[in-house]
């Protein structure tokens, strides 16, 4: 255990990559920003909404028979975590302070900006009823915009796990990736054959880790083979949904009775080698667009994008379909096709103003730290990520957990500050 919270050598680099140590990685920053953006689009695009007076129902676009091959693309969650461990082999390779200051600097971004959103959505949903607003769907926005902090639970989990990666990484490379996929399969066969639903939630470990994991090999320029990455992937996922028990969607979809997402499944882990396979094989031509004056823009604000696109879709919802009665048009035909611009339009028009009032959270204060031991960054990953998955599962529904949860991560937070002068470094 010691050997593994030593600081770990340093990544074997590729001679033909320059060292991603002297300067940021373009092709990370732009598959961060694609992936945000692909997640708000689709967000915005898949509702199906209808309110009958009382219940707001909530379908699915892709639920369309055939459809959902689209998810193979469009649900990009695996190359945000691939680029975030590209990311984060960067930052820690070059980080000073040791380990548990790296983490708790980590912790603090991820966790900062949460605060505000708690301190709009504790108190909002009360507001709301008091003004009329009718209970369910009501409801229905306050827990889904909770049920989207999944992904920086899961997250926080490779942020932490970071340090003793990067050392497993630096002695196994690519085997460390390959005993996670075997993890992943292990779990899966398990699972299916004994019936024990509750046990796929271990390839929130194994399935996310080996998806971040490939982002270490791609810090050091180990993607060599990428065709062929993209090829095996896409074929082991068409593989595994014929053979089944696999739903061919990578997102859940109503009523059905299997997801490829809660739990991840070995289908999503294949789904995810081809994205990673085709991204680095797409890379050259990325690299020539004229998107660095987007990506400057962009990047400092796609965590605020994250957290405040869903709010602007009940805004949207609750005025045109829960206030003027205009459901959503069968998907797919003329009235829906000439009606996503107008949808479209209106919610950006909403998510301006937000993005403005709140991109300002983005970037934690310049506060210092505490004593940089693994206790204390270990406590304020627990209490951050007990209160991130309080939100999740609870949302901001009226109730005892939304505050618990929001106390939990300003909790977390607050141990990231020194206790006393002498714990400053």
């Amino acid at each position: 255990m010691t050997a593994l919270l030593a600081p770990p050598p340093p990544l074997r680099r590729a001679p033909a990559r320059p060292s991603p140590v002297a300067a940021r990685d373009p092709f990370i920053d732009l598959l961060r920003v694609f992936g945000m953006v692909l997640v708000v689009v689709q967000h915005w695009t898949i509702p199906v909404l209808a309110f009958d007076g009382a219940a707001l129902t909530t379908g699915n676009v892709l639920a369309t028979p055939g459809v959902w091959v689209v998810t193979w693309l469009s649900q990009v969650m695996p190359l945000v975590f691939f680029a975030g461990g590209a990311a984060g082999a960067i930052s820690f390779g070059r980080a000073g302070g040791g380990a548990p200051r790296w983490v708790l600097a980590r912790l603090r971004r991820l966790a900062w900006p949460l605060l505000p959103l708690a301190a709009v959505w504790i108190p909002l949903p009360h507001a709301l009823a008091a003004l009329g607003v009718p209970a369910q769907p009501l409801e229905t926005g306050a827990r889904l915009t909770g049920q989207l902090l999944w992904f920086l639970a899961v997250y926080l989990i490779a942020v932490v796990a970071t340090p003793w990666m990067a050392r497993l990484h630096a002695r196994h490379g690519w085997r460390v990736p390959a005993v996670l996929a075997a993890g992943a399969v292990a779990t899966d066969v398990v699972r299916f054959a004994a019936g024990w639903d509750a046990l796929g939630y271990l390839n929130i470990v194994f399935v996310w880790l080996a998806v971040h994991q490939a982002g270490f090999l791609y810090a050091e320029g180990r993607l060599t083979r990428p065709g062929t990455m993209a090829a095996a992937g896409f074929g082991a996922a068409a593989l595994l949904v014929w053979a089944g028990p696999y739903p061919g969607s990578m997102i859940g979809l109503p009523g059905a009775e299997l997801s490829n997402m809660a739990p991840p499944t070995l289908a999503m882990l294949a789904v995810a080698a081809g994205q990673i396979g085709l991204a680095s094989l797409l890379r050259p031509w990325l690299l020539r667009l004229p998107l660095r004056g987007l990506l400057s823009w962009a990047g400092p604000r796609v965590m605020t994008v994250y957290l405040w696109h869903m709010p602007a879709l009940f805004a949207v919802t609750g005025v045109v379909v829960v206030g003027l009665g205009a459901g959503t048009p069968q998907p797919f035909s003329s009235g829906w096709f000439a009606g996503w611009p107008l949808w479209f339009g209106a919610l950006c028009l909403v998510m301006w103003p937000l993005l403005r009032a709140f991109g300002r959270f983005e970037e934690p204060p310049a506060l210092p730290y505490g004593r940089a031991g693994w206790p204390v960054a270990v406590a304020a990953a627990v209490l951050t990520g007990g209160g991130l998955l309080t939100l999740t599962v609870a949302g901001f529904a009226p109730g005892v957990a939304p505050v618990a949860g929001a106390a939990a991560v300003a909790g977390g937070l607050l141990m990231t500050l020194p206790g006393s002068r002498r714990d400053v470094r």
